[in-house]
């Protein structure tokens, strides 16, 4: 899609959910770069206005930033206030929350989190916003998931499962809306070099998993907006979920949950940005 059509297609204001760094941060920059004013939300406003300032003088675009708790029970009429009369043609939910140990060792609370955070947010986010696209004929909706929710994965349950969520959700979604001009991506994100990526991966295991920059998976992602209903960012990650479908359900499950030990090991890790940080 050229420069052009872009704003023209998704615009004039996009929203970015999870955006305070990482590849919320580095959707927001691929999104300014296109033409597109901005909504940032997250729950640090620090950083999101660090970034709308920088957007601001070297794109040239307009950008809003909030402090929205994406678990809370009034998500959408927090939405509704921000964006106000604001025409949205473009929504990125990009937040999550993971909690890496066994699930055992996972509190309720931090399960409930990650329900709240990972699945009841992208679905209220995505009934608020789907009305208005469809009626407008046009926009987008961009749902980051992760490779970690194609199988069950030990020392992340819980994530997993909402990973799958929302892989599944976007799929039907893009049956669903495509029809009536509305476009939708799930990105399946891998092992991706955000902030609590290398924060919770020891220094010394990061490499192993092959991370792909934030700016090379929102790219790849944004190319791709419009092409089809699910998209893996990078070579290597495509080939091991071709892989991984060739194997019985049970090599595969084991597989990924002894690679997943190796890498993070028995310390529970608690995560939450905007940001992919598992794969």
């Amino acid at each position: 899609m050229d420069a052009q059509e872009f704003p023209s297609r998704y615009g004039p204001w996009a929203l970015v959910a999870g955006a305070s760094e990482g590849l919320g941060a580095a959707f927001a920059r691929g999104l300014a770069r296109r033409g597109l004013d901005l909504i940032l939300v997250a729950r640090r406003l620090g950083p999101l206005q660090m970034l709308a300032d920088e957007l601001e003088r070297n794109a040239g675009v307009r950008v809003i930033s909030a402090a929205i708790d994406l678990a809370s029970a009034d998500l959408e009429e927090q939405l509704a206030a921000i964006t106000g009369e604001r025409e949205v043609g473009l929504v990125v939910y990009n937040a999550c929350c993971s909690t890496i140990a066994e699930y055992l060792d996972v509190s309720m609370e931090d399960k409930q989190r990650m329900l709240d955070v990972n699945c009841r947010g992208p679905l209220v986010t995505t009934s608020w916003a789907a009305p208005k696209l469809v009626a407008r004929g046009r926009g987008g909706l961009l749902l980051m998931s992760s490779m970690s929710g194609f199988q069950g994965t030990a020392m992340v349950s819980v994530y997993a499962a909402t990973k799958a969520f929302n892989t599944v959700l976007g799929e039907g979604l893009w049956e669903e809306l495509r029809p009536q001009g509305v476009d939708v991506l799930v990105c399946a994100a891998g092992a991706t070099s955000t902030p609590n990526f290398n924060a919770q991966t020891p220094k010394a295991k990061r490499a192993s998993v092959f991370p792909l920059r934030p700016e090379e998976v929102a790219e790849d992602a944004l190319e791709h907006l419009g092409r089809g209903p699910r998209r893996i960012p990078g070579r290597l990650n495509r080939a091991v979920e071709r892989a991984l479908r060739l194997l019985p359900r049970r090599a595969a499950v084991r597989f990924i949950s002894r690679n997943t030990r190796d890498l993070y090991g028995a310390e529970p890790a608690l995560s939450e940005a905007g940001s992919e940080e598992s794969s």
